[in-house]
C-alpha cells in the first residue's frame, strides 16, 4: 500500500490569511486536536516581522504551550533573525522559503531571488548544526501573481542551487492555486534531475478548484509528503487572490479511498474543523465536513 506523510498548515498557512487572529490559547487548543488526530509534523507559525504577518505575532508563546515527544514542529523562517527565533523556541524543523519569482520575492520577503538563496544557504547550515531538520520551498513554482507564468527551467534553476545547502526535503508550492497536473507532472521531473534521492514536498492551493487533482498527480510521482490545512483555510496575504489551501480532511478521504496510507484520521479532525469555524465565526471551505465519510464508519489508518 502506498503511503505519504501529511503535513498540517493550518496554524501557519491557514491563519496567517484571515482576517480574524485566534488567541494564542485558541491556537493551542487547535494544534492539540490537529496532533489528536494522527498528524505528526504541524508547521505551527512563521517567525516573521508580526507587523507584517500580525495574527502570528505570538509564535513565541504559543511555542510555549507545544506539546513535545510525538509530533514535529515546524516553523516558518525567512531569514537568520527568524532562525534565532526558531531555535530558542525549541522547534524541531524550519521551513525556508525561496520564491522562484523576482518581483513575488520582493513582495513576500523584500530580497530578491538571488538574496533568498543565500540566506537560505546560511540558514541551512545553522539550523543543521543546531540539530533541526530544514525543508527549502521553491513558492510560486507554478505561477506567478505579477510575472505570470514560471516556466520549468527556471524552477530547475533555483532548486539546483537551493539543494547545494543539503536540505532534509525540498517542497515546490503553487503558492497563488494556478497549477494543474501536467505542470506536477513537468516539475516532477525537474525534481528528480536537479535533487535526486531528497524527499519531496508539495504545496497546493485550490484557488482555481485544481488542488485535489495536483495532489494526486503527485502521489502518482512519488511525493514524499503533502502540505494541506485543516478546513482548507488560508492564502498567502501577498498574493491577490491567493485563496486557501487544499483541505487536510477533504485530501485524507482521497488519499484513503485511493489505497494511499497517511496514518491520519479524516473523522478525527472534525473538532479541529469545528474549533476554526467556532473561532473564525464562518464555515470552513472543506467539504468533507459538511458530506461525511462513504461508508459512514470509515477513516484513514
Amino acid at each position: 500500500m502506498q503511503s505519504v506523510q501529511i503535513v498540517e498548515v493550518a496554524p501557519r498557512d491557514g491563519l496567517q490569511n484571515e482576517a480574524v487572529t485566534l488567541a494564542t490559547a485558541e491556537k493551542a487548543e487547535l494544534v492539540g486536536l490537529l496532533a489528536g488526530s494522527g498528524v505528526r509534523r504541524i508547521e505551527v507559525t512563521s517567525f516573521v516581522n508580526p507587523a507584517r504577518v500580525p495574527q502570528l505575532a505570538d509564535a513565541e508563546e504559543l511555542c510555549g504551550l507545544l506539546p513535545r515527544g510525538e509530533v514535529s514542529w515546524i516553523g516558518l523562517v525567512l531569514n537568520e533573525r527568524g532562525l534565532d527565533r526558531a531555535i530558542r523556541a525549541g522547534l524541531d524543523e524550519v521551513n525556508v522559503v525561496v520564491v522562484a519569482t523576482d518581483t513575488f520575492s520582493q513582495r513576500n520577503q523584500g530580497v530578491s531571488t538571488d538574496d533568498a538563496i543565500a540566506a537560505w544557504t546560511r540558514i541551512a547550515a545553522r539550523a543543521r548544526a543546531a540539530g533541526l531538520r530544514t525543508t527549502v520551498t521553491v513558492a510560486a513554482s507554478f505561477g506567478c501573481p505579477f510575472e505570470g507564468e514560471v516556466a520549468p527551467e527556471r524552477v530547475a534553476d533555483v532548486l539546483a542551487r537551493c539543494v547545494q545547502a543539503q536540505p532534509d526535503e525540498v517542497a515546490l508550492a503553487d503558492t497563488i492555486g494556478v497549477g494543474v497536473p501536467a505542470g506536477v507532472r513537468a516539475l516532477a521531473d525537474v525534481a528528480a534531475d536537479v535533487a535526486p534521492g531528497l524527499p519531496l514536498r508539495w504545496h497546493f492551493h485550490n484557488t482555481r478548484n485544481t488542488g485535489y487533482a495536483n495532489a494526486m498527480t503527485a502521489v502518482e510521482r512519488g511525493a514524499a509528503a503533502l502540505d494541506a490545512s485543516a478546513g482548507g483555510i488560508g492564502g498567502c496575504p501577498f498574493a491577490p487572490a491567493a485563496t486557501g489551501n487544499i483541505a487536510t480532511e477533504d485530501l485524507l478521504y482521497l488519499l484513503d479511498r485511493s489505497a494511499v496510507r497517511t496514518g491520519v484520521s479524516a473523522t478525527a479532525l472534525g473538532p479541529a474543523t469545528d474549533l476554526l469555524a467556532s473561532t473564525l465565526g464562518k464555515p470552513v471551505p472543506g467539504l468533507f465536513a459538511k458530506a461525511g465519510p462513504f461508508p459512514p464508519s470509515g477513516g484513514n489508518g
